[in-house]
């Protein structure tokens, strides 16, 4: 990936239509995040379609108002390979606004219980007015690998993983 984007890559032990699964339940994903600044989902059921809208509850201590809101627009579903959101925020009336940002997780089948599961942060169409006041990536280098760590937990893999690809 280029320098706007990284990336990292572990190795469950799941099948690659469980983790899928897994990754398609907004209710998982508080437990997935490496930085805890997701803290629950607002729409719990299962991601099905490209164009689907989930929003989730988050904090972030530098945050405005610490506790906020996000949108979140699936953009890639290719069960059980790939499964990518933009994030937003809702802008009233209806509206939804995005920043140029997405996660995107892309599955290798290695076998019937293996899976490598690569997890992408890309910001490559973020405009130069949000990145004046916003810094890319907005987390430390640790963060992919954590989450990829607690999918692999969630999955029922506690093994160590490798750092970011």
């Amino acid at each position: 990936m280029g320098r706007d984007s990284v990336s990292a890559t572990l190795i469950v032990a799941a099948p690659a239509a469980t983790v899928f699964a897994v990754l398609a339940d907004p209710t998982a994903h508080a437990a997935i995040d490496g930085t805890g600044w997701v803290r629950g989902a607002v729409d719990r059921a299962p991601l099905t379609e490209a164009g689907q809208v989930f929003r989730v509850d988050m904090y972030h201590p530098d945050h405005p108002d610490g506790d906020y809101r996000v949108a979140n627009k699936v953009h890639v579903y290719d069960p059980p390979r790939a499964i990518g959101w933009l994030t937003g925020q809702d802008k009233g009336g209806g509206r939804l606004e995005f920043g140029g940002w997405f996660w995107r997780y892309d599955l290798e089948p290695l076998g019937p219980s293996a899976t490598g599961v690569t997890l992408t942060y890309d910001w490559t169409a973020v405009p130069r007015s949000i990145r004046e006041y916003l810094r890319f990536p907005p987390f430390g280098p640790e963060h992919l690998p954590e989450s990829l760590r607690h999918l692999a937990g969630i999955l029922g893999d506690d093994r160590p993983g490798p750092g970011p690809a």
